[in-house]
């Protein structure tokens, strides 16, 4: 090689990142000295940008295209001296290239139950899961917060930080919400829209934009959806009597196959007509002694042609005689005028 293939080595450089590993977002171009030549070539590639640290401080940042390194693409460049000399570089820098696409599939989650006051059930503990997107906007704070002078920073390098502002940011959330816990189960979306709203400052302040920021699931510690489940029973039952009455219905025919027959379905009818009515009677009236309790209100009488389609059922199943049923039936039938 001749000395102005040497001198022609020296003046023209390429200056790229073609390396696109998944999770690297930011690396610095290896170099020789780093010495960069009056002249040389810088190419950005879409989704990247490159800053130029003349002195540990940012000089330049380029966003994608192709560009001449010289004083008018480099002004830092006119504060140099000697930069048309041979053997000399006029410019030592560092370089660093930028992945500014999105990061999709970041995953998020409570590592421990976050204490929150709920309008309806009081002081709960929620867990929340889901996934994010992030991407790089400003260089310059992502580089100075999160990079310094490492040679590359990964995605699971910060993953940590991250999810440490994004937990404290929802946590900041919750407390001031006045939403209930049902209300944010059942609206997911909107509620993912208020906590993206809510960690976008805490990420910018990394120089970091959220693109997307989902809330995939929702819950309660296993201690207090055991309690919400029993709150919304409650709830759903509403009139004991009926539960009551219910559950007897149910029973008469287990009980036919069980021994006892209808001796011991009678028995699991006053029991839980008593259960029933002890429900009933604590719910009405707690204040009262156990021995004051007053009967329950009797319940409107069912209609006589539904006792025979009831009756009926029973006999078909085999609980009640044909004696049985034809006994009951002509009693019932007297009621009907």
């Amino acid at each position: 090689m001749g000395i102005l293939d040497f001198i022609s080595k020296q003046f023209i450089d390429v200056i790229q990142w073609t390396a696109d590993e998944p999770g690297v977002l930011a690396s610095r171009f290896p170099m020789s000295g780093m010495e960069i030549q009056n002249g040389a070539q810088l190419v950005v590639r879409e989704t990247q940008k490159a800053a130029f640290f003349n002195e540990g401080k940012i000089a330049d940042i380029f966003g994608p295209g192709t560009y001449t390194l010289n004083t008018q693409t480099l002004p830092v460049l006119t504060y140099l001296k000697n930069w048309d000399k041979f053997f000399e570089s006029p410019f030592k820098s560092d370089v660093y290239f930028f992945d500014t696409k999105d990061q999709i599939d970041r995953k998020w989650g409570t590592t421990q139950p976050l204490t929150v006051r709920d309008k309806e059930y009081g002081p709960i503990r929620l867990r929340a899961f889901g996934n994010y997107a992030y991407a790089i906007g400003d260089v310059g704070v992502f580089w100075s917060r999160l990079v310094g002078t490492a040679e590359r920073s990964t995605s699971e390098m910060i993953e940590g930080q991250l999810r440490g502002a994004i937990l404290t940011a929802i946590a900041s959330k919750l407390g001031q919400s006045n939403i209930a816990f049902i209300d944010m189960a059942a609206n997911q979306e909107t509620f993912s829209q208020q906590l993206a709203e809510a960690i976008g400052p805490a990420l910018q302040a990394y120089g970091i934009d959220v693109k997307s920021f989902y809330v995939q699931s929702l819950s309660l510690p296993e201690e207090l959806q055991r309690v919400l489940d029993k709150v919304s029973s409650m709830n759903m039952l509403g009139d004991l009597n009926r539960y009551a009455q219910f559950q007897t219905a149910e029973s008469i025919p287990i009980a036919a196959e069980n021994p006892g027959g209808l001796a011991g379905a009678g028995a699991g009818l006053g029991a839980g007509l008593a259960i029933g009515q002890a429900m009933t009677q604590g719910f009405g009236n707690a204040a009262a002694s156990a021995s004051q309790v007053q009967a329950a209100p009797a319940q409107p009488a069912e209609d006589p042609i539904q006792l025979l389609e009831k009756l009926g059922s029973l006999l078909a199943k085999g609980i009640l005689t044909q004696q049985e049923f034809d006994a009951k039936k002509a009693e019932l039938l007297s009621r009907i005028k």
